[in-house]
């Protein structure tokens, strides 16, 4: 309410001014016939002022602001992969049958270029069939993600994930696994029908996971090429990677 009350003040303030200076211009030159062409000439160009502020400075006013973004969310991406994602995907290998054909489609290297990251995103999937879920793996993976649900609502916590929907898709979808193996005290012979209804969860989750981490590649290689090397050396789909620079 304050503002609005400022700004009809400075708004009345300037109007007042502007005709202040037309009739002293009036008074001075007495030529209201000059002042009033040049007036309305100047309304005139007043539709050019507006295309020209609204419609180019404000659109690369906002491209920077979200540029500006988009690099600060990046960073929240980063340190999710490093605190959590990471160690994730490697769990999924436990959790998958034909992993060497996953991991063939993920081996990133210098050569790719933004349309690679892209296609693969759009070719990744999970076939269920490639899913296993049996108590020990469900143990291991219900045991990590409890030590990690502290940073997980940290994450969901951050107001700029508002403004990356597909990240905070993955972060409820985490969350939601999460929440699912918590609630199960014990993970010993369940039933098909609720190892299937964990496996549709997991097969979200991993669908996500996979395409955030290839989009965040694809940043890293454009913006940070010093930090896609190290990605490169730490790849969890990479059974041969190695963190030592060889060459």
């Amino acid at each position: 309410m304050k503002f609005k009350t400022w700004y009809y003040i400075i708004s009345i303030i300037l109007i007042v001014f502007s005709a202040i200076f037309y009739l002293i211009q009036i008074a001075i030159f007495h030529k209201s016939e000059d002042t009033f062409f040049y007036m309305f000439q100047d309304l005139a160009f007043v539709p050019v002022q507006v295309l020209l502020v609204t419609l180019i400075l404000d659109r690369l006013m906002k491209k920077r602001e979200t540029q500006s973004l988009l690099n600060k969310m990046n960073m929240v991406i980063g340190v999710f992969y490093n605190e959590i994602g990471y160690d994730f995907l490697k769990l999924l290998e436990k959790f998958t049958i034909n992993f060497g054909i996953i991991s063939r489609q993920l081996q990133i290297s210098v050569t790719w270029d933004g349309k690679d990251f892209i296609n693969q995103m759009k070719k990744f999937t999970i076939h269920p069939d490639n899913l296993k879920l049996n108590s020990d793996n469900l143990k291991i993976l219900k045991k990590y993600l409890a030590n990690k649900k502290h940073e997980l609502l940290n994450m969901l916590a951050n107001p700029n994930l508002l403004e990356h929907e597909s990240f905070t898709n993955l972060l409820w979808a985490v969350f939601h696994i999460t929440d699912e193996l918590m609630h199960r005290e014990k993970l010993d012979n369940l039933p098909q029908t609720d190892l299937n209804h964990l496996k549709g969860d997991l097969i979200r989750t991993y669908k996500l996971i996979v395409h955030e981490w290839l989009s965040y590649m694809k940043h890293l290689k454009k913006d940070y090429p010093y930090l896609y090397s190290l990605a490169m050396r730490t790849n969890p789909f990479n059974p041969e990677a190695e963190i030592t620079v060889l060459q």
